[in-house]
């Protein structure tokens, strides 16, 4: 796209915090500023150690100081200021639900704003957390309503959002942007038995407890679980001691921890069945499915709204319900016994999910949403520049 586009985007974590969320947003972001786009990228200072300004393949990102935490949520007023004030001069500002600030941010810009909504929160059960859950929603809500477009990763998901009323009729359904990843090496496969990965943050809505009790009952002396993911670093606490508890000190059962970049490839390259066993509305897709997908690996996820999509859309997998651990351990044992055509699902995962097609999508969106807008780029093209 000749038109140069100058986009905000906000968020509470950025890289290189890791999560669902802030992957989706880092690799829209640079990939629209590989395409010559100014993007601008406003988050939180989460961690103390990190520069409050730095360009990151392309992007400029500026983080604002952090007053209090609250669960999985920041606070931080100068994010606010920051972002209203860099969206006097954007063509879009793209915010990234849920954030509680969102609805302060949404009230009198004139900027066109574009709502990308992840996920519903969902915490544990008591009167804190469902004030929180409360004040989200009602923020989230607030910003669906004053939002030209809002993208969401299916509309298998967003319709069964307790925010649907909100955005309905607005939707743009956008699946996140998956990487194919280099071919990599087996450095984790241990015999010739099955072997089912994880991969992601070890957190509640995730499942894994669900999980290695399935994986258990398979009864497999040379199957092995590895389990890939940050325990040490996690917004709202890690669930590490239950899935330890679960696994009850069985060598079948591998924790390999956070892994690197450059080590998820051979992670894949050592499973036979990808798992996502989630439990709750806060997992909306999972990208790593995907990427499991795009490098040959079947997957069973669970049939929750969004979480399913990938699998029913391209045929690559099983579906079984969530939290159903005689369910979960059948599907393993449909997997291994019939696992499905590789090439064909890899084939359709590219087809569906591949960066580019993801990046065109949201391209042509920012682009349709700026062009009515006070922005530079509204003001070129009424200029006929």
């Amino acid at each position: 796209m000749s038109d140069r586009l100058d986009l905000v985007v906000a968020l509470d974590y950025y890289a290189p915090y890791v999560s669902g969320l802030t992957n989706v947003a880092r690799d829209v972001a640079e990939g629209l500023a590989a395409r010559g786009h100014r993007v601008r990228v406003l988050t939180s200072r989460h961690d103390r150690a990190l520069p409050e300004r730095e360009v990151l393949r392309g992007v400029e990102v500026e983080r604002a100081p952090v007053v209090a935490r609250l669960g999985k949520g920041v606070v931080s007023p100068a994010l606010v200021r920051r972002v209203r004030a860099a969206g006097r001069t954007a063509d879009v500002v793209d915010l990234h639900l849920p954030m509680p600030e969102a609805g302060l941010l949404a009230v009198g810009t004139r900027t066109p704003l574009v709502s990308t909504y992840h996920c519903d929160v969902s915490l544990p059960p008591g009167a804190v957390n469902r004030a929180q859950t409360l004040g989200v929603d009602l923020a989230s809500r607030a910003t669906l309503r004053r939002s030209a477009r809002v993208v969401v990763s299916s509309e298998d998901y967003a319709r069964s959002s307790r925010l649907w009323p909100a955005m309905a009729g607005r939707t743009a359904a956008i699946p996140p942007p998956c990487r194919e990843r280099p071919a990599g090496r087996p450095r984790f496969r241990d015999g010739n038995g099955l072997h089912v990965g994880f991969l992601g943050r070890i957190v509640e809505e995730k499942g894994l407890q669900y999980l290695v009790r399935a994986f258990l009952a398979l009864g497999d002396p040379d199957a092995r679980l590895l389990i890939g993911g940050d325990f040490a670093d996690v917004a709202g606490g890690s669930v590490v001691e239950e899935v330890r508890r679960a696994a009850d000190g069985d060598p079948r059962v591998r924790l390999l921890g956070f892994l690197p970049e450059e080590q998820i490839a051979d992670l894949y390259a050592s499973i036979d069945v990808f798992a996502l066993p989630s439990v709750n509305s806060f997992e909306a897709f999972g990208i790593v499915q995907v990427e499991a997908m795009m490098a040959g690996v079947p997957v069973l996820a669970s049939g929750l709204p969004g979480v399913r999509t990938p699998v029913q859309e391209t045929g690559f997998g099983v579906v079984a319900p969530p939290r159903d651990v005689p369910a979960l351990t059948e599907g393993l044992r449909r997997l291994a016994a019939a696992p499905p055509d590789r090439d064909r699902g890899r084939a359709r995962a590219r087809e569906r999910y591949a960066l580019g097609t993801v990046l065109d999508a949201y391209e042509e969106l920012f682009a349709e949403v700026s062009a009515g807008g006070p922005g530079p780029r509204a003001r070129r093209r009424r200029a006929g520049g």
